[in-house]
């Protein structure tokens, strides 16, 4: 079946969400959501969104500062300015959306402050600001005519030139999007979406990885999707590990102890109680999460412990319990009272700082294609994102994608030559445990070689072994009907692989990226790049 609509939005976050709620009047838009319309990396966020709003004592320069600084001056200046200077009219674009952010008894904004931020900026709801974020646009989604919502819809590949027997390549210069073939998760039925516009907003890859924060459908599908259409896809070395996960054995995902904990007055201890951040930074358990989670590693690897503690035993108990209902809630069910007792942490897969690259108007490589939030990479975030800069982030670029979108959509008509999905000649899966072990095995390579610390050695065993998986993969993808899991386990290779091939790409130290085979050296200035994957050759084509 052909199904037409003037906007087409993959993923339902709050990149997805604010940008449909930016064009509806202008035209139809389907809203495709994987899963439900609350499992997004956005419902899950605790800490809260950055934004300059006291004037008093803070300003934009502050907040660009600090932002260049976490990323180790790999950001894009522009694109920082952009989002920085951008923030507050989006916060209240939010608050107009119904988000309730937390207020002082004088009604000011109850603003917190967060790992490498220099002022009290981040505004929150309590500690899950993501899922109220989440409600609000929800309600609004759902109450606008114009947008029809696709729940348990899978998004497998995008449509280009490719689908009309065009070959493309990364040099082709006018590479299309006309839609994307999206399946029914209910049927099975893979239907053709025809757009005039397509936004990629998926989220992030943190499902790659075996401990992670996200939500496990965080598994990297619109960076596969657009990668494997040949768009430009950049920075996806820098990785983004939470210091400080719940650590629970058979969690997964992992729960979020968030940043403002720390923010807060909270302590990283060892489990002997005694404090350790003072080794490594003179800004303690208030520095950058890379420093944070490279310590907790290294504390964890060299005394062979599987986890630290996080201590906000000294704070007083009621405040802790009202800024931090859902984690008492959460700790407490396992027998840990956080204001009696210390929490036991260690670093996960949280946060992906590159992804499919974009300029100022969230345009990617490929023609009527966009893409925001953590599928994107806008060069704010450089080598390390700054704490909680990515939701401001998304709504930013969500705004300019909107309006950029708005002015061009009348110039373009639906492809009507766009032939159905081609599924002849193929059979179901043989054994569905042929892709549950392999999704086990992306994981723990990743976990293993791709980690929050590198080598030119681990790398190499990581291409090795994602090169077997994925040839066993697109070997039963061809003769196999299309589902979700073997879907997901193609982009979550694809995902792995583009991490692991631009980490061997960088030979230094940055950021997030720390290899032992380039000690890291003093900061510089020096611009960031661009990697196009396979610039090397087709050899090393996924």
């Amino acid at each position: 079946m052909v199904k037409k609509f003037d906007f087409l939005v993959i993923g339902s976050g709050i990149a997805g969400m604010s940008f449909a709620l930016k064009v509806a009047h202008k035209g139809t838009v389907a809203l495709i959501c994987k899963s439900g319309m609350e499992e997004a990396n956005t419902y899950f966020a605790q800490g809260g969104v950055a934004s300059v709003t006291n004037l008093l004592v803070d300003n934009f320069d502050k907040h660009i500062e600090d932002t260049m600084v976490a990323g180790d001056f790999l950001s894009d200046r522009a694109a920082v300015e952009k989002v920085v200077r951008n923030a507050p009219a989006q916060i209240r674009e939010l608050i107009n959306w119904g988000v309730d952010f937390d207020r002082t008894e004088n009604g000011e904004f109850d603003l917190h402050r967060e790992g490498g931020h220099s002022e009290f900026r981040i505004l929150h709801h309590k500690d899950n600001t993501g899922a109220e974020i989440q409600k609000s646009l929800i309600e609004r989604v759902k109450q606008h005519p114009n947008i029809t919502i696709f729940k348990k819809h899978f998004a497998i590949e995008i449509i280009t030139q490719h689908h009309l027997g065009i070959t493309v390549t990364r040099q082709t210069p006018d590479i299309e999007c006309f839609g994307a073939y999206i399946m029914d998760l209910a049927t099975g039925k893979i239907d053709t979406f025809l757009s005039k516009v397509t936004l990629m907003a998926t989220g992030g890859v943190g499902a790659v990885y075996q401990t992670t924060t996200n939500p496990l459908v965080a598994t990297g599908d619109g960076i596969a999707m657009v990668y494997r259409a040949k768009g430009t896809v950049k920075d996806m070395e820098f990785i983004q590990f939470h210091p400080t996960a719940l650590y629970h054995i058979g969690d997964r995902p992992s729960f979020l102890i968030t940043e403002a904990m720390r923010g807060y007055g909270g302590i990283l201890r060892t489990l002997d109680g005694k404090e350790f951040m003072q080794k490594y930074d003179e800004r303690l358990s208030l520095a950058p999460r890379d420093i944070v989670a490279r310590a907790i590693d290294n504390e964890m690897k060299n005394r062979g412990e599987d986890h630290v503690f996080l201590d906000v035993t000294h704070k007083d108990a009621e405040e802790t319990k009202k800024h931090f209902p859902n984690i008492y809630e959460k700790c407490l069910s396992l027998g840990i009272d956080i204001t009696k007792d210390y929490i036991p942490v260690a670093p996960a897969a949280h946060y992906l700082c590159g992804g499919i690259k974009v300029d100022l108007n969230a345009c990617s490589s490929i023609n009527r294609l966009y893409a925001v939030g953590e599928c994107s990479c806008t060069g704010l975030h450089g080598g390390n994102r700054l704490a909680s800069n990515s939701l401001i982030e998304a709504v930013v670029y969500a705004d300019a994608a909107a309006k950029h979108a708005l002015k061009i959509i009348d110039n373009y008509a639906f492809n009507e030559n766009i032939p159905a999905w081609n599924d002849e000649g193929v059979t179901s899966p043989e054994e569905m445990v042929l892709i549950t072990q392999s999704i086990k095995e992306v994981g723990q390579i990743m976990a293993s070689y791709v980690g929050i610390v590198r080598s030119d050695l681990r790398l190499k065993r990581a291409w090795i072994r994602l090169d077997i998986l994925y040839e066993e993969t697109e070997s039963l993808f061809k003769r196999s009907v299309a589902s979700r899991d073997i879907c997901e386990l193609r982009n979550m290779i694809n995902a792995g692989y583009l991490i692991m091939r631009q980490a061997i790409e960088r030979k230094e130290s940055r950021g997030l990226h720390y290899t032992l085979d380039y000690p890291p050296k003093e900061r510089c200035h020096s611009a960031t790049r661009t990697v196009n994957p396979d610039e090397k050759g087709n050899d090393l084509e996924f």
